[in-house]
């Protein structure tokens, strides 16, 4: 709205002065109701709802002062110019203090002075009113955005209930071998993944996963990994295909399958297969860090990470590695957010400090875990932590 575009109401007892007065704003493009008294004025005011008033205070009847005072218990919004000629300084403290938007004296000789008041009060009426839509609007929208929070909650909620049913229920036990697994998710859907099952008497199966970034996409991601593999463990049991067994080969499948999904997400794993008559593991490793931390009765290593993340690219290979189990004690594997809760300050002291833990028969990485979680280390984690353990009685 153009400020001479308003209109104002001029409540004002002497004729000659409202005439003087609309006629000056009514050449200046305002439009003009007027009003001879208070009680007039106030029964235009309620009915018109100008844009501002100029009112005299002295008038017969409800004075300026009085119609101030009813214009502001009905609203705030609306500037109120009162000019009198009393010229007593209570009166101006008063007219202030009831929200008056200014107070000239009378004669106002120049009326380009009360223009130039009335311009202002204007001005800081629009700036009001306008902050004030501003305001409701930014509410709406801060409204709208909780609420789409509350439902983005609620699917995470879902999403992470669906998500832990993926993983195992119950530890795996085969002969002297034993799996189990512990997990401590983020605030975020999971981008972890850990499975292991039988295939047969005498075969035990294991992979952990660590897929890249946060949020629906990664958790998708380890839908597929899963789905896949579960489809390789089909194959098997109907005698269509055994790469359910050959580490090697699930990874190189598992890398195309990510590739086609063209999501741009990639993963860190470890497959293992460990025959229970034969003593022996054979496994692939795809980039999986922190590395493996492999115990036997007469030492403890670290299995290096090798190849590249699957997901990355197409020609990227994967081998199959076999590892002799004669006095094997534990594997253990961990997803890299158990770095964001240790104390150390460089990574190389962190892995370190993890190859001493993983190597104590004391104790297992899953009390490591269980002992942040009691300091409160894991309240909030910025990411998943997952522990994977093979042991053998």
């Amino acid at each position: 709205m153009a400020l001479n575009d308003a209109t104002l109401l001029v409540v004002e007892d002497e004729k000659a002065v409202r005439d003087s007065i609309v006629a000056y704003f009514e050449d200046s493009g305002y439009h003009i109701l007027e009003a001879a008294n208070g009680t007039e004025g106030l029964a235009i005011f309620e009915a018109e709802q100008p844009d501002l008033v100029i009112c005299d205070l002295r008038m017969p009847g409800m004075d300026g002062l009085h119609l101030l005072n009813r214009i502001m218990e009905t609203t705030d919004e609306t500037p109120v110019i009162v000019v009198s000629g009393a010229g007593v300084m209570t009166d101006v403290v008063e007219a202030l203090r009831l929200g008056a938007a200014d107070y000239l004296m009378k004669p106002v000789v120049d009326l380009s002075v009360l223009e130039h008041s009335v311009e202002r009060a204007l001005e800081r009426s629009l700036l009001f009113k306008e902050n004030y839509r501003y305001r409701q609007e930014l509410e709406k929208r801060n409204q709208e955005l909780q609420d789409h929070v509350d439902r983005l909650k609620l699917d995470l909620q879902a999403g992470r209930a669906v998500q832990q049913r993926l993983l195992p229920r119950f530890p795996l036990s085969q002969g002297d071998f034993r799996i189990w697994h512990d997990m401590e998710p983020s605030t975020y859907l999971s981008g972890d993944l850990v499975d292991y099952f039988e295939l047969g008497p005498n075969q035990l199966v294991f992979y952990i996963a660590d897929v890249s970034g946060h949020g629906a996409s990664s958790a998708l991601i380890t839908l597929l990994i899963k789905t896949q593999i579960d489809r390789y463990r089909d194959e098997l049991e109907n005698n269509t295909s055994d790469i359910v067994t050959n580490p090697g080969q699930v990874l190189r499948q598992i890398n195309l399958e990510l590739l086609k999904t063209q999501t741009g997400k990639h993963a860190t794993m470890f497959y293992g297969v460990i025959d229970t008559l034969e003593n022996r593991m054979d496994y692939s490793v795809a980039a999986h860090f922190p590395a493996p931390i492999v115990c036997f009765e007469t030492e403890n290593k670290l299995i290096e990470p090798e190849s590249l993340a699957v997901g990355l690219f197409d020609d990227s290979g994967y081998e199959t590695r076999t590892l002799d189990l004669t006095g094997f004690r534990q594997l253990t594997l961990l997803s890299d957010g158990i770095f964001e809760l240790m104390d150390e300050s460089t990574l190389s002291e962190k892995e370190t400090r993890l190859l001493e833990l993983g190597s104590d028969p004391t104790h297992t990485m899953h009390d490591f875990l269980d002992r942040l979680r009691a300091k409160g280390k894991t309240v909030d984690a910025p990411d998943d932590i997952t522990v994977l353990t093979v042991e053998k009685s």
